[in-house]
């Protein structure tokens, strides 16, 4: 799901803040580094050189790869506000040490210190008011273009689902973006498109449902293309993902961004057993 500044104690030594949920001490609840599958490890960055690795990765993905317009205070890397308040995962090639993909998660402590969560600034989240005191802000996702595989995925979602459930969290949220540039144009029909496919399917419940701040014109768009979502919604949705509402613009980033939402609770019982051994 898509996802800083002046450095804080947390972003140093990868630990929770006092006062986040199941934590009264302030020490890390995240895992050590572990080796998957052989060779790819996931670890959570514990000073500034590996979140700048992240970031370096991101900036590849996002303007190099995909033409995203970056505002950034050091060049060749992704940086923004929230950096600094968040924990940063890591996937790293076991041989080359290099940072293969990366996700960023804002604890509820934490984004009452920032001010909100990223997505606050696409969305009206108002409804989801009663579940921010155990919900957790995923952003700013992506894998190196020669490791896109699941063995990177399945990593970066173990060590997320194991940091929930040691935190005794049990809420993410972000924005899942669709690229506008769709087989060679710029255009919103193929957003548009899977917003209306997922709207009948995978909608969460009304009570939970925002609004885009900047919306995609989808009334203006051709709704009616035959084209899948991309592999990480997908992957979102089989792990019982829901939609939230319309998709907002994302004009720096050159997409539509879904509002999604997943819960612990709600993990269908062969990724439960995967990734929590429940």
């Amino acid at each position: 799901m898509n996802e800083s500044p002046s450095l804080h104690l947390p972003l140093l030594s990868v630990s929770l803040s006092a006062g986040e949920p199941g934590r009264t001490d302030g020490k890390s609840s995240v895992s050590p580094l572990v080796q998957v599958q052989g060779n790819v490890q996931v670890g959570w960055a514990r000073h500034l050189d590996e979140v700048r690795q992240a970031q370096r990765l991101r900036f590849d993905v996002f303007a190099a790869e995909m033409g995203a317009r970056l505002s950034t205070t050091l060049p060749g890397h992704d940086i923004d506000l929230f950096d600094d308040y968040c924990e940063h995962l890591l996937v790293r090639d076991v041989t080359s040490q290099q940072v293969i993909g990366t996700y960023r998660v804002l604890t509820p402590a934490q984004a009452k210190r920032v001010g909100g969560t990223y997505s606050d600034n696409e969305f009206d989240l108002t409804r989801l008011r009663s579940l921010r005191p155990r919900m957790v802000e995923l952003g700013r996702s992506c894998v190196h273009p020669d490791h896109r595989h699941g063995g990177v995925i399945l990593a970066l979602w173990g060590a997320l689902a194991d940091f929930m459930v040691r935190n005794q969290l049990d809420t993410m949220i972000g924005c899942a973006s669709i690229p506008m540039l769709h087989n060679g144009v710029v255009s919103g029909d193929a957003a548009a498109s899977i917003w209306q496919q997922l709207r009948q399917t995978h909608m969460a419940p009304i009570d939970f449902h925002v609004r885009p701040r900047l919306p995609l014109p989808v009334e203006q768009l051709d709704g009616s293309l035959l084209i899948e979502p991309p592999a990480l919604i997908k992957g979102y949705l089989r792990l019982g993902a829901r939609v939230l509402g319309a998709p907002a613009w994302d004009p720096d980033f050159n997409t539509a961004d879904l509002p999604m939402l997943m819960r612990i609770a709600d993990l269908p019982s062969r990724y439960r057993k995967h990734f929590l051994g429940a």
